[in-house]
């Protein structure tokens, strides 16, 4: 009794938990958006350096983790990750960001959505692939059902180009193969979501703060030396850095939780998200195509969510198989038990008589 109460206390603080997680990684993804609007839109504070933006966003991630380490919240210095495995997460996750960027230069918004709803299967694909991993058909229509509802709110002109295309084929390839690349860094080592991040953080940091002026300087033709920084912008990208913090540390948390299939779909709330934030607080057009998309979508994730609690309880068919052999040689041992023990029984009564 006391067994099954244990149980469903881990249960219930493991779903809080993977709430808190979602909310964290929700809240600072839409905070972020909006703040970057402001920042980076020539409306706003005209700061168009998207690339540079993310290496001070790495910076001050790996600033917060060389303070925790000092500190000993964070104990990712005595875990071992060796560094070529690093560098190498390091330079698809730079390329994942770089790759975002000039697809959405070169591609149109519309084209460029696509390209972002293609990660799903892509993420599925590439899941089946490395780690033989198998999804139900509840699971694959809930995943086609937010596909199609992010797609309507989301598509509008699609225009596309050699150049253009490629860039976001090789964004998509190195975003997917990022976000497995975290469920299995923390599994194969053991190690927890923000001690992973402490230790990438710092090469992304340095690499993206060296090639991303120049990145930027062939995306808009500006050159970050001749910005004039104001204390508003100083103030907006301070903001942008330290929710960029808590947006990396809750992404490496619930790709560990859960898995990279299910951060793209229930990510796609993000999306729902900032569309009505955007209405809410910036006067953007909200139309039926819109609304029914939205709601499309949010039918879709409350689906997958069931779909994946329902996959958890089926019991593994290799487990029932290993289960079932074990109980016929526990049948076996006792019949033999028992014919062993039957003649020694009988001669006994025989002399007694």
């Amino acid at each position: 009794m006391e067994a099954q109460k244990q149980k469903e206390s881990k249960s219930s603080s493991s779903s809080v938990s993977d709430v808190g997680a979602w909310g964290m990684n929700i809240v600072s993804s839409v905070g972020i958006i909006m703040a970057n609007k402001q920042l980076m839109s020539p409306s706003g504070l005209g700061f168009g350096f998207a690339t540079t933006l993310t290496g001070f966003h790495f910076a001050v991630t790996a600033l917060v983790g060389l303070v925790s380490n000092a500190t000993g919240y964070s104990n990712s210095a005595s875990i071992h990750v060796p560094f070529w495995e690093l560098f190498w997460f390091s330079i698809v996750a730079n390329t994942s960001i770089t790759g975002m960027n000039f697809s959405l230069m070169l591609n149109s918004v519309g084209f460029y959505q696509i390209s972002k709803l293609s990660m799903i299967p892509v993420v599925c694909v590439m899941e089946w692939i490395l780690h033989g991993k198998k999804y139900s058909r509840e699971v694959k229509m809930a995943v086609v059902v937010v596909v199609v509802g992010v797609g309507v709110c989301t598509v509008t002109d699609v225009n596309v180009n050699a150049k253009g295309f490629i860039c976001a084929c090789v964004a998509v390839f190195s975003t997917s193969l990022q976000q497995i690349s975290i469920g299995s860094l923390q599994k194969k080592y053991s190690i927890g979501s923000f001690e992973l991040l402490s230790k990438t953080a710092p090469i992304q940091a340095v690499s993206l703060l060296v090639f991303g002026p120049f990145i930027d300087y062939y995306l808009s033709g500006k050159l970050l030396s001749n910005y004039r920084f104001s204390s508003t912008a100083f103030l907006f990208i301070l903001l942008s850095c330290s929710l960029a913090v808590f947006c990396n540390a809750s992404q490496y948390l619930c790709i560990g939780r859960f898995s990279a299939v299910t951060f793209q779909v229930l990510g796609h709330m993000k999306t729902v998200c900032i569309l009505t934030l955007g209405w809410l607080l910036f006067d953007s057009q909200l139309t039926v195509k819109n609304i029914l998309g939205m709601t499309v979508a949010v039918l879709g994730m409350i689906v997958y969510s069931w779909a994946v609690e329902a996959e958890k309880r089926k019991p593994d068919s290799k487990t029932i198989g290993h289960t079932k052999n074990n109980l016929l040689e526990e049948h076996v041992e006792l019949l033999k038990q028992r014919i062993e023990e039957s003649p020694a029984k009988d001669v006994e009564l025989g002399q007694a008589k």
